[in-house]
């Protein structure tokens, strides 16, 4: 269920933060319907944050010590030497510092081979399948975040997105509000997004347009990127609205300057950019955090993060999508403080990519990815589910990951033993005709 919120009316329990140049959107649920949990239960939060566009595993949780990865990955491996050590086979990509430093505290952890039950390889269908928890695409309309507020008890809970709509993940009986642009937004700003998604199954154009895309948002990010620090939180409501938690503010005239062609050469200038678009990141998770450890804040929220279908010159845009992430994750973690071993966070995608590198230094739709889990409270472990390798009669259907791993049964582990929610509950309405799906059980 979806309703059309004016700033004016959207409490601090409903925000969405959006920033151009990252590709980030920001929905809260949660608060008032966990309000009969009793003791730390009624603290512990869940932050879920959807990579769009196929995030690739291999790159995220290099298999260093797989025996067929670097002949398989070619030009896009990372470096042995370069990877963050994890144990004697995985590391994690060079930009996941703030990730792996939690890692090696034990608040890290990585699912290496894991799928939603979709097959297709198909944008649409897969993120349907991911959002909606089903076990076929289009098998229901409605979210599993919605679902399970819907499980734990009546509530006046609202989620918020920009929009004219809820994304999925949200949508349901749970009302989730939405808050469209008005006039004065420039439609212009938005055709690239727009011929983006239009073009994006198109093999030739798809890769093209994307490139171009990625190289302007990094040379840009400095003048585009949401720097989303919001004004003092009062603890009146009625103060709140939707400008003043997601305000817009010019690049600082330092790096503006910096930026200024006459200046700087391209690429200096998209290192400045990504510099900044880094730090946009961070403030974006610090800010989230900040409200989420209000009396009261939101203690579900979904983050989408765009940009992840690398099907040319990944190495460029996954050092500038994993730096990015990484970010995000860090200010989150800083930013809740002593909340952060209350929380758990979970960064997932629809599918994986290719085992093998294609003719565009990229790779092409896939199977099995990598989630990350991470948060104060979990359990220190090694890998969440198993690792079938890289060996050629291990890959699916002779070019993916094998998936090991059903991304139901990662969630529902996460929302038994961490949120409360009910077991039964969860095979029945959450995540509807999941029974082979078995819960993760134990991370926390």
């Amino acid at each position: 269920m979806t309703a059309q919120a004016s700033p004016q009316t959207t409490s601090r329990r409903s925000l969405l933060l959006q920033a151009a140049g990252l590709g980030v959107s920001v929905s809260f649920l949660g608060g008032s319907a966990f309000a009969a949990a009793d003791g730390a239960m009624a603290r512990r939060k869940l932050v879920v944050v959807i990579c769009r566009g196929g995030m690739d595993g291999l790159t995220v949780s290099p298999p260093i010590g797989d025996p067929d990865y670097a002949a398989l990955r070619g030009a896009v491996a990372v470096a042995p030497d370069q990877a963050l050590k994890l144990d004697g086979t995985f590391g994690l990509h060079p930009a996941l510092q703030s990730v792996h430093a939690l890692a090696l505290k034990g608040q890290a952890r990585i699912a290496p081979a894991i799928a939603s039950p979709d097959r297709a390889r198909s944008h649409f269908e897969a993120q349907d399948v991911l959002e909606t928890g089903a076990a076929q695409v289009y098998g229901v309309n409605t979210g599993w975040l919605n679902r399970t507020l819907e499980v734990m008890g009546p509530s006046k809970v609202e989620g918020l997105s920009v929009g004219a709509t809820a994304p999925l993940i949200l949508r349901g009986k749970v009302q989730a509000a939405s808050w469209s642009p008005g006039k004065g937004v420039d439609e212009a700003a938005r055709l690239p997004t727009l011929l983006q998604d239009l073009y994006k199954a198109d093999p030739l154009m798809g890769p093209a347009f994307a490139r171009g895309l990625e190289t302007e948002t990094m040379a840009q990010a400095a003048m585009t990127a949401l720097n989303p620090a919001p004004a003092p939180v009062s603890t009146d409501t009625t103060a709140m609205n939707t400008s003043g938690m997601t305000p817009q503010v010019a690049a600082p005239p330092a790096v503006a300057q910096a930026m200024a062609p006459t200046a700087m050469t391209q690429d200096a200038r998209a290192i400045a950019g990504q510099r900044q678009g880094r730090e946009a990141a961070r403030k974006l998770g610090a800010t989230l955090a900040g409200f989420m450890v209000q009396d009261g804040g939101p203690r579900i929220a979904a983050i989408s993060l765009d940009g992840w279908d690398t099907h040319a010159g990944q190495v460029g845009q996954l050092n500038t999508r994993l730096s990015y992430l990484d970010a995000v994750l860090d200010g989150l973690n800083t930013g809740l403080g002593e909340e952060w071993r209350n929380t758990v966070v979970v960064a997932a995608t629809e599918f994986g990519r290719t085992a093998r590198v294609n003719g565009t230094g990229g790779t092409d739709h896939g199977t099995g990815s990598t989630a990350l889990v991470l948060g104060g409270g979990l359990r220190k472990g090694g890998l969440i589910g198993d690792w079938p390798t890289l060996r050629p009669d291990a890959l699916f259907e002779n070019r993916d990951v094998r998936p090991t791993l059903d991304m139901r049964g990662l969630f529902k582990g996460v929302l038994a033993d961490h949120m409360g929610v009910d077991r039964a509950a969860l095979e029945t309405k959450v995540f509807p005709d999941s029974a082979d799906a078995k819960p993760v059980s134990g991370l926390v």
